[in-house]
């Protein structure tokens, strides 16, 4: 496992392009205006030549944007085909108008495409509470053309305050097929507790049944991005929907498909992978945070104990100083709502034991202070009462956070 993710066999191939690298996925982008900087592209199209099974994870908020509402009434039909995707504005707490101007963004790109318009989804990321410009996405969606070429533009298009794209793809076989995965994401703020500010979008050549599809989402879903953490916010936009056109001919993949696994981990392996980068991209984080925790009990307390460390605004500031301050670790540990025995847990930071069956350790400070100075800092927490554990990723808290979120609107 390398920086808290899976690390690949020579399965896998890492290839350019990310969502369309996959047969069959085509993406489009323009700059219609939406965003206060004209040039900027703020509205993107993915589409696959033939329907897709597909399935989807959103935010849990009581506050969901229309987009949301939408791409949930669509997906009741289990497949879609399309997606339509505007950055620089969020299209929640916008009313009926709101949903009509989502419902409207389906209708245009699925006469483009001459589709159902229940066969597009739409997603929306930006300031929250002002009104969609109709007629800008109308002339954007007239605009855009898809093509191959364009899935690391795609990934670019939907970014809001990330400073660099998320990207990836993965080629592997199935039966002896050429199978391709690809992911893109973005995200950098209001991240915590389920998924975070973010939109994702996964396509597959392969061929997977709608109800192993959807349990596999969800398993990634969790030990991804229900696993990082930047401010302790939640987003009302939240969206991950897995496409899989099944172009690449192999027997549709379910729970008892000999070569299920195979595809599992390249799963796990890409929304892992995204959900790294999008902490690492943390609204001004010069570091990567990852925790890890052994031996806890059960997995909902190795979860719990993690994520409490990534959400430690203490911890967090003293990772941006570089300062080994193991005290706001214990303390967040103790706060999480594990079960937890004074006398044997363990923390070490990097590769130095801080804490050893609840105790100070003896360490060498600078060692610690060594640990602490990359872009990327390690907590191990051992429990010393089961089997089970998790990862959780976070980035350090500075100036630039604040900064970011005190001029998000002008």
């Amino acid at each position: 496992m390398v920086g808290g993710i899976l690390t690949l066999s020579d399965t896998y191939r890492e290839i350019d392009s990310c969502v369309t690298a996959p047969q069959g996925f085509r993406a489009g982008i323009t700059a219609c205006g939406i965003k206060s900087d004209g040039s900027i592209p703020d509205l993107a199209i993915l589409a696959s030549d033939v329907p897709c099974i597909a399935s989807g994870t959103f935010t849990t908020s009581s506050t969901r944007a229309a987009p949301v509402l939408v791409c949930q009434e669509h997906l009741k039909g289990d497949r879609a085909q399309a997606v339509i995707v505007n950055s620089g504005n969020a299209n929640c707490a916008t009313g009926d108008i709101g949903l009509h101007n989502a419902y409207r963004m389906t209708e245009l790109v699925a006469k483009k495409l001459n589709l159902e318009h229940e066969m597009v989804l739409c997603s929306s990321t930006g300031i929250i509470g002002r009104q969609l410009p109709m007629e800008k996405i109308e002339a954007g969606v007239a605009a855009i053309e898809l093509s191959k070429d364009k899935g690391n533009a795609f990934a670019e298009a939907i970014m809001t305050t990330d400073t660099h794209p998320k990207r990836i793809a993965l080629e592997f076989q199935i039966e002896g097929r050429t199978v391709r995965l690809g992911g893109v994401t973005k995200g950098a703020g209001m991240i915590y507790p389920n998924m975070a500010t973010m939109l994702s979008y996964l396509t597959t050549d392969a061929a997977i049944t709608h109800e192993w599809m959807k349990t596999e989402v969800k398993a990634a879903v969790d030990d991804s991005f229900n696993m990082i953490s930047v401010d302790g916010d939640m987003s009302t936009n939240d969206t991950c929907i897995l496409f899989a056109n099944g172009l690449a001919g192999n027997t549709p993949i379910d729970a008892g498909h000999p070569e299920a696994e195979i595809f599992r981990q390249a799963l796990r392996y890409v929304t892992q992978y995204l959900a790294r980068e999008m902490a690492r991209d943390g609204e001004g984080a010069t570091k990567l945070m990852i925790v890890h925790v052994n031996g806890a009990r059960d997995k909902a307390d190795a979860v719990k104990a993690a994520r409490a460390i990534t959400l430690s605004p203490l911890w967090q500031c003293a990772l941006a100083g570089g300062d080994p301050n193991w005290g706001r670790i214990s303390a967040a540990l103790g706060a999480s709502g594990c079960a937890l025995d004074q006398a044997r847990y363990d923390i070490s930071i990097g590769d130095v034991q801080v804490m050893k069956h609840g105790l100070a350790a003896q360490y060498d400070q600078e060692a610690a202070r060594q640990a602490m100075a990359g872009n990327e800092v390690t907590v191990t927490i051992d429990l010393h009462l089961g089997e089970d554990k998790a990862t959780a990723w976070g980035c350090d808290l500075t100036h630039g956070y604040i900064d970011e979120n005190t001029l998000y609107t002008r």
